[in-house]
Formats: C-alpha cells, sequence, structure tokens
C-alpha cells in the first residue's frame, strides 16, 4: 500500500538490525544499543533534503570551502522510550539542541495524557525531529506535533522505528504536512493498541523495567 508523505528505509543493515531489535530474546543492554545504531542510521536519511551553506576554514595544508549545515536541528524525543533514539541522533549531530516531551497513554481509553514539556527557546529557527520508536495509535505523536508546531519551527520530521497503518492514518489526518519516517510498516494494531508483529513495549525493553 502507498502512504502519502511516508518514507520507509529500506536498507540491508537496517533490515538486520530490526530484526535483532523484535526477538523476544534481546537482553535490554543489546535491545537500547540496536535501537540507538538504527537512530543514527536514520539520521542520514531524514537529514538528506536539507539546507547547507558554504564556510571556509583551513585545512593543515590550504583554505578550503566547505559546507555546513545552515539551519538549527533540534531532536525531540517523546518521554520516555524516544530518549535511545534522541542519543542515536545525537551521535550524529552533536550539535543539536534538544527538547523534551513527556506524555503516557491512558490504558482505559488509550489517549495520550501530557506530563512535561520543555523546548529550547530557539525551536522556531529549528529543522525539528520528533521521536519515538513505535507509531502506534498516533495519540502520542500527533500530540507532540501539536506542541512543536505552537514554536512554529522551519520543518517537523516525526520519525520513528516501526509504524502501524491506524498511527500514520492519524498522522495523515492531523498533520498531512508532517513527513514520517520509518523503518518498517507493521500489519495493525491488537485490541491493547500494540503493533503487531511489532516487538513489545519499547520502553519496557529498552529500560528492562519488565
Amino acid at each position: 500500500m502507498e502512504y502519502r508523505n511516508v518514507q520507509v528505509l529500506n536498507h540491508p543493515l537496517i533490515r538486520h538490525k530490526l530484526t535483532l531489535l523484535r526477538n523476544r530474546n534481546t537482553t535490554h543492554k543489546d535491545f537500547r544499543e540496536l535501537a540507538e545504531e538504527l537512530a543514527g542510521l536514520m539520521t542520514y536519511e531524514v537529514c538528506r533534503g536539507m539546507h547547507t551553506r558554504e564556510c571556509r576554514i583551513e585545512t593543515p595544508l590550504e583554505p578550503y570551502g566547505g559546507q555546513e549545515l545552515e539551519n538549527e536541528v533540534t531532536i525531540v524525543p517523546i518521554l520516555r522510550a524516544g530518549l535511545v533514539m534522541a542519543q542515536g541522533m545525537l551521535d550524529m549531530i552533536p550539535h543539536a539542541k534538544v527538547g523534551h516531551i513527556g506524555l503516557f497513554r491512558d490504558e482505559s481509553t488509550l489517549q495520550p495524557v501530557q506530563y512535561y514539556c520543555k523546548l529550547p527557546d530557539s525551536t522556531h529557527e529549528s529543522d525539528v525531529f520528533v521521536v519515538d520508536p513505535m507509531l502506534a495509535t498516533g495519540g502520542s505523536a500527533s500530540l507532540a506535533i501539536s506542541l512543536v508546531k505552537e514554536r512554529q519551527p522551519r520543518s517537523i520530521s516525526f520519525c520513528c522505528i516501526i509504524a502501524a497503518p491506524e498511527g500514520i492514518a492519524v498522522l495523515a489526518r492531523d498533520h498531512p504536512d508532517v513527513k514520517v519516517v520509518t523503518m518498517e510498516i507493521d500489519r495493525q494494531l491488537n485490541e491493547n493498541g500494540y503493533i503487531l508483529p511489532g516487538l513489545g513495549d519499547a520502553g519496557d525493553r529498552i529500560y528492562g523495567t519488565k
């Protein structure tokens, strides 16, 4: 199925690491490291369309006209699972600023509840990457994007490792201007709002809380 404004990253190394990430026998230490590595690989593609400007530097031998990113970059993880993806992206863009949005899902309604939002003052000057390993129902992602939009950034991309069709549909409805970048689109959600086949609860697997 074709999804508008959605990019699925298809690379042998990504597929290999994603398979390891899904494995129920992968330890929380290995899971965390794999998620960081996948986020780092994703960063290359997310930044592909960003603008650069010329800058002059001195090599050890002579002057050189190089390129640097033109716009500021802000990475906004959705707490808590998004933190591991933010770290993987920061490894690639260490000068990026970082905001944090805290949301939890009400298990009875499956709706997101906000408990924290702290964004850099310069978010309006940034290309913003909102990150969360899973795009399931889409409620948390939609709310997080709405909070970022209040700062009127240059652009917003939502970056996840696995997405469900239901979550993609919600973002297409609520935020058709936001690009979704994912590594795989899974089959569906179950009755509890978890992605199938998925990889379980990303936060619990990252931090070993279950």
